[in-house]
């Protein structure tokens, strides 16, 4: 199991526009592509006007093609925009669990 972790600073002032796009049309589109998505969270104390949503895949190889299928899906294709132009900054991990840690249950989605 790996765990990515994207981090995206957005434009002052552009959190709810952000958030109001991906729960009406984005999470819809990305859901059945990158399946168990584990949450994503927005920033309210320290640094603002930060996403983090973190996606949980079963190796590598499962991350690339799932993201390969998503990017090939026109409706994607087609959101993308809507919220690239709110985006700053951008930030990808992939994160490895130790051995000696369970695998979250519950809680996320999908």
């Amino acid at each position: 199991m790996i765990y990515e972790i994207r981090t995206y600073r957005l434009k002052t002032g552009k959190t709810a526009e952000y958030i109001n796009a991906v729960s009406s049309e984005g999470i819809k589109i990305q859901q059945p592509y990158l399946g168990h998505l584990i949450g994503y969270y927005y920033s309210e104390i320290g640094a603002l006007n930060e996403i983090v949503h973190i996606w949980a895949y079963d190796s590598l190889d499962d991350r690339e093609s799932r993201r390969a299928a998503l990017a090939q899906d026109p409706a994607w294709v087609a959101f993308m925009p809507r919220i690239q132009c709110l985006i700053e900054t951008m930030e990808n991990r992939i994160m490895k669990p130790f051995p000696f840690i369970a695998p979250p249950t519950g809680g996320g989605i999908g």
